[in-house]
């Protein structure tokens, strides 16, 4: 800290004051416009359980895990609400797995028996405080239970059209589906993401955890058979979701065929 002469130490620290208000009452300048479309960045499974992330782009020719496919601004229902309402959770669903699924090209089943998933980010809390409204929804190469990402293509345009390749579908290595970890088919495995069942529609209600869980467990057994081409003996798993998710959008469960094929 300067040495303030004595003499002018009343003049000084009026001014020193009045800069110290100025400052405090400017603001940082908000950039309202969305990122970029289609740029890639290196994210981790850190990065990815925030709501808001600011690394920089990488060139999607050099490694990668993850991609933006949609951006946009939030509709207006959402311009004063806060910047962790709940609702935009449910609305984020909707649009980035949907966008999700035309960038993939793929069905809503097939997209759940993949390795990789897909990320959405809002503005920074400071950003969103200054009137930013846009969203960001990435492709990443991994899912929830991901410790680590594996690398993505130069784009992922079109991954999953036609017969997606093993090392992007995901099977499980452990001695049952739940708690097993979740790998690429390339990888060795016990498990695989064979089918999966729709259990209602958009508008309907949760059913309940039993009903949800029932379901899918006999349907699961006759379409892992099915797909095994009627083993007399097999094993089969499944993976079904709670209200939480079902409140997010999700209507689905993933039935598991053992198979190290």
């Amino acid at each position: 800290m300067p040495v303030v002469p004595r003499r002018a130490g009343v003049a000084v620290l009026v001014l020193a004051a009045l800069v110290l208000v100025g400052c405090g009452d400017e603001k940082a300048p908000v950039d309202e416009k969305p990122p970029e479309l289609g740029a890639c960045r290196d994210l981790s499974p850190d990065d990815v359980e925030q709501p808001s992330n600011t690394a920089e782009p990488v060139d999607c020719a050099s490694p990668h895990t993850a991609e933006t496919y949609a951006v946009g601004q939030l509709p207006d229902q959402f311009a004063d609400v806060d910047w962790d309402d709940e609702d935009l959770g449910a609305w984020a669903y909707t649009t980035c797995s949907k966008a999700f699924m035309d960038f993939l090209g793929a069905d809503d089943s097939l997209v759940m028996r993949t390795v990789v998933s897909w990320a959405w980010f809002r503005p920074t809390k400071d950003a969103w405080d200054g009137g930013a409204r846009w969203y960001r929804c990435d492709v990443v190469g991994g899912g929830e239970q991901s410790k680590d990402y594996i690398d993505l293509p130069t784009t992922a345009k079109g991954l999953l059209l036609g017969r997606p390749q093993d090392r992007w579908m995901v099977c499980a290595d452990g001695p049952t589906v739940a708690g097993s970890v979740k790998v690429p088919c390339t990888d060795p495995h016990q498990w695989r993401a064979v089918t999966t069942i729709s259990l209602g529609e958009a508008k309907d209600d949760y059913p309940g955890d039993r009903l949800v869980e029932v379901t899918t467990r006999d349907f699961c057994s006759k379409s892992v058979g099915a797909w095994l081409n009627y083993p007399v003996d097999y094993d089969f798993g499944y993976t079904w979701f709670h209200q939480a998710e079902w409140d997010a959008g999700n209507r689905r469960s993933v039935c598991w065929a053992k198979t190290d094929r």
